[in-house]
């Protein structure tokens, strides 16, 4: 067996054996698993059925992840990113009251399935590759760090810590609510344990918060393994009929910021991986277009699922610090997803909801928001301060995703500064014209919105 899976994998070229990768796929499934537990939680206020989507997200998982195994042969896991699922809930299904797009969970489906297809179609021209190089760093790194501050807002507001203030739109909540307790408790305890660099901290910060919300009576233990929910209620549900094609500016807009986010996240993560496996050479990633594939084949078999856009994992890196250098260890993640099907009602006591003042919220689930918000900070400091012509635009998109609660706001005021600056310093030229054009066309939609 061992030569078989050496022959496929190649692990003695890679420096590796299969000891080594069975622990960094079970290394890499503990720190990534949070996202079984909190995709289904997020995507339920666009109106999705949980049950259906925890299914959605463990097998779309598995798939993208065996496709990274077999075609690339690389360590990474891929699942429903954190803030591409925000986007899809509160953004595309927003209110339009509220500054979200109004389209329905089931047309939302839809548009990630087109910018996956295109994802696809477009992986042998080079264009990924072009898309990502035209958009300013500091500008990449801004729409992150504002993702993560939009997530994190969204957890304090789960926590109950952060409530509505009708003086100040948000104040401090009631520290002392069993609630809110059960979320503090949970992050601090996934906080001790990332300082001792402890693997699976998020996770663990789930568990801690389980177990006091069980004691305190914020949830209640309905049992450990179950057959999985059914997966009929999002199964092919996508509609391309509920698209408002009379609004198609905003279609393209939303097809474009998914696709924008899922490359950018995508050749991040890859890139980071990559570095730490010591998979580069020359600089350069030897099966880049077989991994971006993987994730747009993701990407399609999640929307025809039922869930939002899948995306490669930067807790694939806890896996290779501990020896991962292969597919092999993402066939084991992968296995490991697909048994996780089995376990919904710990979904289900996990997801618990508790009404307060009229908002549900969910305090489980809220301090791996919180923990995650803060890991996507760290990409501040590649932003050029001292550049104001694209610390500014980083700036605003950065400030304007947690304080609208939309990303695709933040990326708009972020590409519309970013032109109107390069063009009043005559620097016009440093952007690519891609730029100017869906800075021109935010600033459209803007001036065509009925507010």
């Amino acid at each position: 067996m061992n030569k078989v899976l050496d022959n496929i994998f190649k692990l003695s070229e890679h420096g590796t054996d299969v000891k080594r990768e069975v622990l960094g796929g079970i290394t890499t499934f503990l720190t990534m698993c949070y996202i079984i537990f909190v995709n289904p939680v997020i995507l339920s206020a666009a109106g999705m059925d949980r049950g259906a989507v925890m299914v959605a997200t463990c097998i779309s998982s598995a798939i993208a992840t065996l496709c990274m195994a077999f075609l690339a042969n690389y360590p990474v896991a891929l699942a429903p990113g954190m803030g591409h699922n925000a986007l899809f809930a509160f953004t595309i299904c927003g209110p339009l009251a509220l500054g979200g797009f109004g389209l329905s969970w089931r047309a939302a489906l839809a548009c990630v399935f087109i910018s996956g297809s295109l994802f696809i179609l477009l992986s042998t021209v080079g264009f990924r590759e072009a898309i990502i190089e035209v958009i300013p760093e500091s500008l990449k790194h801004g729409i992150a760090v504002g993702i993560g501050l939009l997530i994190a807002m969204l957890g304090l507001q789960w926590a109950g810590i952060v409530v509505d203030n009708p003086a100040t739109l948000v104040g401090l909540g009631n520290l002392k609510a069993k609630h809110t307790l059960v979320s503090i408790f949970g992050v601090l305890v996934a906080m001790f344990l990332m300082a001792l660099n402890v693997r699976g901290a998020i996770l663990l910060g789930i568990v801690a918060s389980a177990i006091l919300g069980l004691l305190t009576g914020v949830t209640k233990f309905v049992g450990v393994v179950s057959m999985p929910p059914s997966i009929a209620p999002t199964f092919f549900k996508l509609s391309f009929l509920e698209l408002p094609w009379e609004k198609f500016l905003d279609l393209i807009v939303i097809v474009f910021v998914l696709f924008f986010l899922d490359v950018f996240d995508t050749v991040g993560t890859l890139i980071g991986v990559s570095v730490q496996a010591g998979l580069l050479k020359d600089g350069k990633l030897p099966k880049a277009r077989q991994a971006l594939l993987s994730d747009a084949i993701g990407t399609v078999v999640g929307a025809l699922l039922g869930t939002s856009t899948v995306t490669s994992y930067i807790e694939s890196a806890a896996g290779v610090a501990v020896g991962a250098r292969t597919g092999l260890a993402s066939v084991v993640t992968a296995i490991l997803l697909l048994l996780s099907l089995f376990f919904s009602p710990l979904m289900e006591m996990v997801s618990a909801e508790v009404k307060v003042n009229g908002m549900t919220i969910h305090p489980i689930i809220a301090p791996p928001l919180i923990i995650v918000g803060f890991l996507m900070m760290t990409s501040i400091r590649f932003i050029k301060w001292d550049d104001v012509t694209e610390a500014l635009p980083a700036f605003f998109a950065l400030i304007i995703m947690p304080v609208t609660f939309s990303i695709t706001e933040g990326i708009a005021f972020a590409f519309i500064t970013c032109s109107l600056l390069k063009l009043v310093t005559g620097r016009a030229k440093e952007l690519n014209w891609l730029v100017h054009l869906f800075a021109f066309l935010f600033l459209i939609r803007y001036i065509i919105m009925p507010r």
